[in-house]
Order: structure tokens, then sequence, then C-alpha cells
């Protein structure tokens, strides 16, 4: 009998059936790693966050400790040879000012919903930092722009796979720097030799000259930008923060062309000229440009600090007559009625000066210290040394800033204000380079690490 053609193939081969259940073994094997490295992954993202959630917290800590050293004046009294007790109040220790700030507000940024460890110290730029910032090395270059360094660190974060290879505590940490830049002398500090001016925003269109009404002489040098009173006033020649005075209105008659070919004496101002309508005007001071620009919040008009004929005055109006902008404006913007109603500063308390809320306050109630206030304002120092003015808008240069508090204000224009701040940029217009801000003394961020 002849064998078959085709053979009959078996369905089994011995020699494969030794094989049986090996995809599974390699896929089990491939889940495990498949596994592990996706648990090990949840720990990384884990940390990855709590250190962007570190570093957010240092930011805030760091900005708010600059922005308390900003708001103080400090920056207006050179360094702690000026006057060390002002200095430990603000930024001397962790029991300072500014130290618990830093503290507060970068333990309310949880760290893998825990809080964290913060450290906060201050240094001047050379790279040595201290808890105490009295103790910083070269109080004139920390009187120009003080550095507040804040560090988060947690030790011991959460992991729920990577403990399995090690039992080592998983940290994280970030620090930041910030710095509250006051331009003031700068150019002794700057590569180049250049003073680095500022631009603040929502500045209020009473223009003042370099004449300081309490101690006399000039209130910045007009070139460098140095402070030529720095320190806390306690009388003539003392220093120029805390100085008291009143913000007379130098205009005559229906208009200022009276100031035409003169100048105005120290503690007087003259009218900006308001180029566009502020933005944010309450409905008690909504009229002209000029008195939305006191107002408000006047973003168009550039008082360009350091630039040669780079503002303007406007002596086409006079605001300051009985009922008129400027004080119906001021009135409005300190919340004041009947003379009563608006923040107090308490010069007489010492500095830092306390600020407590009116009866008007619209965020607060009444006699609580607050720490901003509408009655802060900023006014543009300008050169009056280089001629009288000339023209209906005569173009001036503005070489500083005077922050002052705002106490009341008259039916004629006439203002009570104390000095909070003082900042000085020079006339040198050859830097194209300027810190913007929305205050005479901005803060900043300088480092993230």
């Amino acid at each position: 009998m002849k064998p078959r053609a085709i053979r009959k193939i078996r369905s089994s081969c011995p020699a494969r059936q030794r094989e049986h259940g090996v995809t599974m073994v390699l896929v089990v094997l491939a889940m495990v790693g498949i596994i592990g490295m996706a648990a090990l992954s949840i720990d990384v993202v884990t940390l990855f966050l709590a250190r962007e959630e570190a570093q957010r917290a240092a930011d805030a800590g760091a900005l708010a400790a600059a922005r308390v050293i900003s708001i103080s004046g400090l920056t207006g009294t050179a360094g702690p040879d000026s006057g060390v007790a002002p200095w430990t109040t603000i930024c001397g220790g962790t029991s300072s000012v500014a130290s618990v700030m830093a503290q507060a507000v970068a333990q309310q940024n949880g760290v893998g919903s825990s809080a964290a460890t913060v450290t906060v110290t201050y240094s001047s730029g050379s790279g040595a930092t201290f808890a105490d910032c009295t103790a910083v090395p070269g109080d004139d270059l920390l009187g120009v722009n003080p550095l507040v360094t804040v560090k988060v660190e947690r030790d011991t974060m959460p992991t729920l796979f990577s403990r399995i290879w090690s039992r080592g505590a998983k940290s994280v940490s970030a620090t930041a720097t910030a710095e509250a830049f006051n331009p003031s002398n700068s150019g002794k500090f700057a590569v180049g030799g250049q003073v680095v001016p500022v631009t603040p925003r929502c500045v209020k269109p009473w223009i003042i000259p370099n004449l300081d009404p309490g101690n006399g002489g000039l209130l910045v040098d007009k070139r460098t930008g140095v402070i030529l009173n720095e320190g806390i006033w306690s009388g003539k020649g003392t220093g120029t923060v805390g100085e008291g005075f009143t913000l007379t209105d130098s205009c005559l008659g229906s208009d200022c062309s009276n100031m035409a070919g003169k100048t105005p004496a120290a503690g007087a101002y003259i009218p900006a000229y308001v180029t566009a309508a502020a933005r944010a005007v309450p409905s008690c001071a909504d009229d002209s440009n000029y008195q939305k620009a006191i107002g408000g919040c006047d973003q168009s008009t550039v008082y360009a600090c350091g630039t040669v004929n780079g503002s303007n005055a406007d002596l086409t109006i006079n605001p300051g007559l009985v009922g008129g902008d400027t004080s119906v404006a001021a009135q409005c913007l300190i919340h004041q009625s009947g003379g009563t109603g608006q923040d107090a500063l308490n010069v007489g308390a010492g500095f830092p000066y306390p600020i407590t809320a009116g009866s008007a306050n619209p965020v607060v109630s009444a006699n609580q210290q607050i720490t901003a206030s509408n009655s802060i304002v900023t006014l543009p120092i300008y050169d009056n040394s280089v001629g009288t003015l000339a023209g209906t808008q005569p173009a001036i240069t503005i070489v500083g800033f005077l922050q002052v508090f705002i106490d009341s204000v008259d039916g004629a224009g006439n203002l009570q204000v104390h000095v909070v701040n003082i900042a000085g940029c020079g006339n040198d217009a050859s830097t194209t380079r300027s810190a913007p801000g929305s205050s005479p003394v901005p803060i900043r961020l300088i480092t993230a690490q």
C-alpha cells in the first residue's frame, strides 16, 4: 500500500509544549516594570509640583518683604548708619516687620499641602546674607536697593513608592531674591556709572520744584539723584522722611499765567499737562482730565525721569481755585468730606509711621491699622535750576519723585502733607534703561532659583 501523498500534521508538538505560558510570564514581568516606572513617576511628579509650590511661596514672600521696605520709606534714609532704630523695626531680625510679613505670606502657600520652613535674609548684593539687615556691610548700597532673600524648604516630603529603593527623606527647596529699588545715586553702583531712572505710574499732576520746604536747599542732586537730606525728620536739617508742609497752589486768577517767566517756591506746585483721561475714576472726580488724573490712575501721562524736557507743565489752567479741580478731586481721592473721613498718618508715634483707616475708608473699618492708603501719592520733582517757565505748556526735566501722605485738603486746593519717601534719578539722559512700577521705589524679583 502506497504512503499518503500528504501527511497529516499532528496538532501539537512535544518540543513546543514546554513553552506554554511563556507569554504570560513575559507580560507579568513587563507589567512589574511598567507599574514600577508609573509608581516612580508619581513620586517624581509630586516632588516636581512641590518644587514649583516652594518657588511660588519664595517669590511671594520675597516680594512681600520688599514691599514693606518700599512703603516704609527706609530707602530715603540711606543705610543703618543714618539711624539703626528704624532699620531694626523694619528688617532687623526675625521679629521685624519685613521678616514677619515674608514668613506669613510664604507660609500661606503650602508645599505639598503642608507648611514649609521659611528663612529670610538680607544683603547688599555682595553675596553675604544676614538675618538682621543692620548687620549688612555697605550701608550706602543697602540704602539704594536693599535685597531680601527668602528660602522655602520642606525636608520630609511624602512619597508613595520611592521609599522602596531609599529610606532617606525626600526634600524640596526654593529661593527667591527681591529688591526695593531706589534710583538715588544708583549710578555709583550701576555698570558704566549711569543712574537708572524709574518710571512710576499713577503720578499725581502736582509738579514741585527741586526745593526742600523744611530743610532748605535742594531735595535731590539734579545730576546723580542723591538724596541731599537722607534720614528721618526730627527738625530742620535732620532728614526728609516724615517732614510735613503745606503743598500750595502757585497759580493766581483763572489760569496759571502768572508763573510764566518764574519758578514755583518751595512747597508750591504747578499743574502738569495731562495728556489723556485717566482710568478707574470715581464719579466724584470725573470732570476734566486733570481732575481725573488726581481721582483715578493716570497711566497715559509719562513723567520721564532723567529725560531732558521729557514732560510738560500746563499754565493754561488754575486747578487750585476755591472749589477747583484740586480740591474736589483730592477730597474724593482720600475720602474726605467736611474735613473728616480720610485715613490718618500718625507721625507722632515714631518711624515707621502707622496709618489708621478713616471713617470713610471703603475697605476696612475705622481706626484699624493699614499698610496701603489712597492718601499716599507720588509727586514729580522738576529741575527748576535750568531757567524760568516759558510758554503755556513749558517743557520740564523730572529729576526725582516725592511720595507724600495727604493729611487733608482745603477748599482752595492747598494740601497738608507728610513725606513718606523720596527718590532721585538725576537729569542724565544717556541711559535708556528704567525701572517701571507703581511706586517711585518699585520692587522686583531679581533671582529665582
